[in-house]
């Protein structure tokens, strides 16, 4: 990073894992070159290596291992310890670069080895003897096939939790026990494809705000601060940009691809990276949180990256604050697109808003092909509440266009609307006074005094 900034050349060895940093805008004006002497620089060339192997200078190691370990009952930790640690440094392996440990189920609960996962900080993932029995492994055992049902537990539970791709890089090799020690061991490695570390991994759900970086949350500023890639559509992601730094990676989306962002950010996350997947406004309010919660919940428990929503300003906060004091009273939010929701959901809920009087915010009221919601919205609401109920449409908040104007719900300009509008109807008590809508909470006066 150093000599990135200094300018200086570059040379890199990338033979394994996520190869999304050579991507790093300030990595692009940088010499790259696989020796030193295809450089004209007189300054030599700084070395990066990123793969499995111990070695000399800055190396990089990816997750990409996966220890497979079978072992009699009540096998010693002490043994366990040794026969991991002599297996990495016969290949000359870093422990770094394991993304995981994996056996059999019957070994799910064996103490010894529960407590190296817990210790090497390494999750531990047990198959049955029906899906190791499936791996095709140079080494099969008539004792274990006997024993288990499968003739393999540490090269084929390797190979199993590196997935498509594998390669063993170790075959098992045996670690038996020594003075005080009980039990025995087989340990094999296997590499993967591709990194996968969720246990270091961390999803995080942050709201842009509405607009303005005056908005953004403290906590949401941290949480785009500590993560290596954004996730976003691009122009929220532009609305963010003077905060990147040049080592933090941005992925836009399309602004209809919002499962395929989700899956992203999930999938990076996974591989052990620290993600900000971004929503305008507020991520758990018309956002991505609850898409990216359902298939966060769909993966396996040992398989979950950490997950955090950070709470954001929404639309209807900065509206509210722009026009008085109209959310003094029950309030709810109704969405006029019937892209996910059916439009006869949508009339119940209006329905259901009018007939209690709630005051109602209105998120996408009016796009070019959705030109009558809001129409057909405004008479469901008259139907509760008088002509003169006072109405705010603030568009483009937080932005240099922002505009805030106030209406009535009988002459609402409907032309005025798009889906960069937001529509804040209030109830039957809700006025306008000095510029200002307000909806009283109807103190009594001694409340008051």
């Amino acid at each position: 990073m150093k000599a990135a900034q200094r300018g200086e050349p570059l040379q890199w060895q990338h033979q394994q894992g996520q190869a999304l940093w050579q991507e790093l805008d300030g990595l692009r004006a940088i010499q790259v070159s696989t020796r030193s002497e295809d450089s004209a620089d007189p300054r030599p060339a700084q070395r990066l290596v990123v793969d499995h192997h111990c070695g000399d200078g800055c190396r990089w190691h990816p997750p990409t291992l996966w220890l497979g370990i079978g072992c009699e009952r009540h096998t010693s930790l002490t043994l366990l310890e040794r026969a991991v640690d002599q297996a990495l440094a016969s290949e000359g392996l870093a422990a770094e670069a394991v993304a995981g440990l994996a056996s059999a189920s019957r070994k799910a609960d064996e103490p010894a080895l529960l407590q190296l996962a817990q210790q090497r900080g390494w999750p531990l993932r047990c198959f049955s003897s029906e899906e190791l029995a499936g791996v095709p492994v140079p080494n099969p055992s008539a004792v274990v096939l006997a024993e288990l049902g499968t003739a393999s537990v540490a090269e084929a539970a390797a190979l199993r939790a590196s997935g498509p791709g594998s390669r063993l890089l170790l075959e098992k090799r045996i670690e038996r026990a020594s003075t005080g020690e009980q039990g025995a061991a087989t340990v094999a490695i296997a590499t993967a494809a591709s990194q996968w570390a969720p246990q270091r991994g961390q999803l995080h759900l942050v709201g842009s705000g509405p607009g303005s970086l005056d908005l953004l949350t403290a906590d949401g500023r941290r949480a785009l601060s500590e993560s290596c890639v954004w996730v976003g559509y691009g122009l929220y992601l532009d609305l963010l940009e003077p905060l990147r730094r040049p080592d933090q990676l941005r992925r836009d989306g399309q602004l209809t691809q919002e499962w395929q962002r989700c899956q992203e950010a999930l999938e990076l996350a996974c591989q052990g990276l620290t993600v900000a997947l971004i929503s305008s406004g507020e991520s758990g309010i018309y956002g991505m949180a609850g898409l990216a919660l359902e298939q966060w919940q769909a993966l396996a428990e040992g398989e979950r990256p950490g997950f955090t929503v950070h709470p954001g300003i929404s639309a209807l906060q900065l509206a509210a604050a722009r026009a008085g004091a109209p959310l003094m009273h029950d309030f709810c939010t109704i969405s006029l697109s019937d892209r996910l929701t059916p439009w006869a959901v949508i009339e119940q809920r209006l329905r259901a808003a009018a007939a209690a009087d709630f005051v109602v915010a209105l998120y996408n009221p009016r796009s070019r092909g959705r030109d009558w919601q809001l129409g057909m919205a405004r008479e469901l609401l008259l139907a509760g509440r008088p002509a003169q109920t006072p109405v705010v449409l603030a568009r483009q908040l937080g932005r240099a266009e922002e505009a805030v104007s106030l209406h009535t719900l009988g002459d609402l300009p409907i032309d005025q609307v798009d889906m960069l509008t937001l529509v804040l109807i209030g109830n039957s008590s809700s006025r306008i006074q000095a510029g200002r809508m307000v909806t009283p909470r109807g103190y009594r006066g001694a409340e008051l005094s």
